[in-house]
């Protein structure tokens, strides 16, 4: 369903249970980043109503994410670090074609968000799949049904504001840039991407 052309590296996830502390941290981040694209769509493109209506939840959603991602790391007597550079986001933005008309520039950033929540799911999927404590395995099992419904909003936003031929034309480019970005990342235990 996904579509991404490369899975993460197996070994992403012994490091990422190595530093389960470092992963939660960059997780909840991670949520307050997608709760804030979000707002920036709606106010960026304020006239694209239906938009505006879908993403209106997704914002709530995400927040509460992080809110729980929160609760996971006090819980565990974790400690709530500073935000680092998403490289991996970082190299997306910059994929991101400018000009255009403002249906095009959405269709952008739609599939961006789409792209960042897909490799979300396949992740929480890992984590869920390999993770021993039986709380956090729940916990990754359902982030990962909800992100899967995210990754399907932002692709039928797109296909509704642009022509779905046109969409899946560009959708193949995303997907074939993330995986040369993949095969660049560094595996490391202290990020979800």
């Amino acid at each position: 369903m996904l579509r991404l052309q490369l899975p993460t590296d197996p070994r992403w996830v012994d490091v990422a249970k190595m530093s389960l502390e470092e992963i939660l941290v960059d997780h909840a981040y991670c949520e307050q980043k997608a709760a804030s694209s979000c707002i920036s769509l709606i106010i960026k493109f304020p006239e694209y109503e239906r938009m505006v209506d879908v993403l209106v939840p997704v914002v709530a959603e995400e927040w509460a994410h992080f809110e729980s991602v929160m609760e996971q790391i006090r819980k565990r007597g974790y400690k709530f670090g500073f935000p680092r550079k998403d490289e991996y986001v970082v190299q997306l933005q910059g994929f991101v074609r400018k000009g255009g008309s403002r249906t095009d520039q959405l269709t952008e950033h739609l599939l961006m968000n789409a792209l960042i929540e897909a490799r979300s799911c396949e992740r929480f999927k890992i984590l869920w799949k390999n993770l021993a404590d039986e709380e956090l395995k729940q916990f990754y099992h359902e982030l990962m049904i909800s992100e899967a419904g995210h990754y399907v909003n932002f692709i039928q936003l797109a296909k509704s504001y642009n022509d779905p031929g046109k969409v899946d034309q560009r959708w193949a480019e995303w997907l074939a840039f993330e995986k040369g970005v993949m095969e660049h990342l560094a595996i490391r235990g202290d990020r979800m991407h």
